[in-house]
């Protein structure tokens, strides 16, 4: 039986999702009591499923998903996905034999995006404690998307207590409490030269000092990953030097041709109107002007055009939520139009299967799809964690 009246997104909705996604294994236990309490309260049973909007096709039971992402039946490691927006971590650390055992992320319309795939409503404000307290012990990876942020504490010296305030303090607090044997975050390139490198020492400071050993690089999608998207960021993955002997084994994925073109990831039969630019817009002429190869990705910059050089996808940003002109701009038989959000998803590297609900706006995809990491680059970095901790252990 489906019944569609009870949860929406919210953190009810959270520790029941989470309680059957995880009531068969120690890791429901954190659940388990609130959930059946809710549960009872609902009039509503463990056979039913419970999710946030009419589709019938989304079953929530551990044994009857049809949601297109479900976790490994036999998972060979656990993780948790903070910041998880609309899971690019969960979709890489599932497709490596991984069961995610908590996420948790604040903004409501992704958290409808990540249940239409997952089965599972995040969490929300992981800096509550109320927040933390679900968190299960002995999972294996922490893995975050944390948001950058200013610290503006003068000191800079041994790192933990100089990132109170910010986000990442979050991480460190749990990463204090829960001592994973490794931790995988993912950062906007600029993290590591932020405040003259102050930011990130501080950052690397702090899980040092928790017990962990730190790696770093910068990667670019289009030269690490075989995505057609120009897009840097920092991966830093830790291990815990007392439960992963094994550290110094690790290795970062290393460079790979680029075979795939923006012609992979482009639908040239999606003729929906809202996409073009006609008429209406008040620089259409300057647009014609500018965007004439097929070969190529424009951007509109208040006045002009700018062309991509590399014949990739400019970075894709969560700014394209706000605005026509903040998304990536392509030539057509049929027109100018701006990209989908299912075509800025495949510049993301994300799987066919993966769907947004019918009920959010496309600011909002545009918005999550910008906000997201590149799937097949985490997935590579996520290969190298676990070959490191299924080794020690």
């Amino acid at each position: 039986m489906i019944d569609h009246r009870y949860i929406t997104t919210n953190d009810d909705s959270a520790i029941i999702t989470h309680y059957l996604q995880n009531k068969n294994s120690k890791y429901g236990i954190p659940f388990e009591k609130d959930a059946l309490r809710l549960l009872n309260e609902k009039e509503t049973t463990e056979d039913e499923c419970v999710v946030a909007e009419p589709i019938a096709s989304y079953g929530l039971f551990p044994d009857s998903f049809s949601v297109p992402f479900p976790a490994p039946e036999n998972p060979k490691f656990t993780f948790i996905d903070l910041f998880a927006g609309i899971g690019g971590f969960r979709i890489a650390m599932q497709n490596l034999g991984g069961k995610c055992v908590y996420s948790s992320e604040w903004d409501a319309q992704a958290q409808k995006t990540y249940l239409a795939n997952y089965g599972e409503v995040p969490f929300g404000d992981i800096t509550k404690e109320s927040t933390k307290q679900y968190i299960p012990n002995d999972f294996d990876v922490l893995c975050a998307g944390f948001p950058c942020q200013a610290f503006s504490i003068a000191g800079y010296q041994k790192g933990f207590e100089d990132t109170r305030g910010t986000l990442f303090f979050d991480v460190a607090e749990i990463v204090k409490r829960k001592q994973p044997k490794a931790v995988f975050l993912e950062n906007v390139k600029n993290l590591y030269t932020h405040d003259s490198g102050k930011t990130f020492s501080t950052i690397k400071n702090t899980l040092e000092e928790l017990g962990y050993v730190v790696f770093h690089k910068v990667m670019n999608a289009m030269e690490y990953a075989n995505v057609p998207q120009n897009r840097e960021r920092i991966f830093i993955v830790c291990f815990n030097k007392e439960k992963v002997t094994n550290y110094s084994k690790f290795v970062f994925p290393e460079k790979e041709t680029l075979k795939r073109n923006i012609h992979d990831c482009i639908d040239y039969s999606n003729m929906e109107k809202k996409l073009f630019y006609g008429e209406s817009m008040g620089h259409i002429a300057d647009l014609r002007a500018g965007v004439v190869s097929k070969d190529t990705i424009y951007q509109w910059r208040r006045q002009y055009v700018r062309e991509n050089k590399s014949k990739v996808c400019p970075t894709l940003t969560a700014n394209m939520g706000t605005g026509g002109h903040n998304v990536p701009i392509i030539l057509t038989d049929n027109g100018i139009r701006k990209l989908s959000p299912r075509e800025c998803l495949n510049f993301q590297g994300y799987p066919q299967e993966f769907i947004f609900p019918t009920t959010i706006a496309d600011s909002a995809k545009y918005k999550q799809a910008g906000n997201s990491v590149v799937v097949p680059l985490i997935q590579k970095v996520c290969k190298q964690i676990t070959s490191i901790i299924l080794k020690s252990s």
